[in-house]
């Protein structure tokens, strides 16, 4: 798959994945003859790891040391595991607070609704008693 796919399909910026191999997230994409890069099922599969951690919040230096670990083998699960686990908790603790700030947003929504209900019962009140004067 060309760049430009792997960029539509994933909706990155060509260059966010072209930064992404420049910093060792994913090795380097083979090229065709003409020096286009070609990705294979593996690079696609990192590239969705990553955008996935990415749109989780974590940061770059992280998954840049995440990957240097897996490239380690199997002495560095431990690690690895302990970086995921803390990423968990910190993405948790920010869901935590999105969710008291969504319920803010819903109650003050809500009170907006509320007073819009009121206004238009207020308006059919007034209309009711003009037409009972008639």
């Amino acid at each position: 798959m060309k760049i430009a796919e792997v960029s539509e399909q994933y909706e990155i910026s060509t260059d966010t994945l072209r930064y992404y191999e420049r910093v060792g997230l994913i090795p380097p994409v083979n090229r065709t003859e003409s020096g286009i890069r070609d990705y294979n099922e593996l690079d696609l599969r990192r590239v969705e790891f990553i955008k996935c951690m990415r749109s989780a919040g974590l940061p770059v230096e992280v998954l840049i040391e995440y990957v240097g670990l897996v490239q380690q083998g199997d002495k560095t699960i431990g690690a690895r595991k302990e970086i995921l686990i803390e990423q968990r908790a910190l993405l948790a603790a920010r869901m935590k607070e999105m969710q008291k700030t969504l319920d803010i947003l819903d109650r003050k929504i809500e009170v907006y609704e509320q007073a819009v209900l009121k206004k238009e019962k207020e308006m059919i009140q007034t209309e009711n008693q003009a037409l009972d004067v008639i």
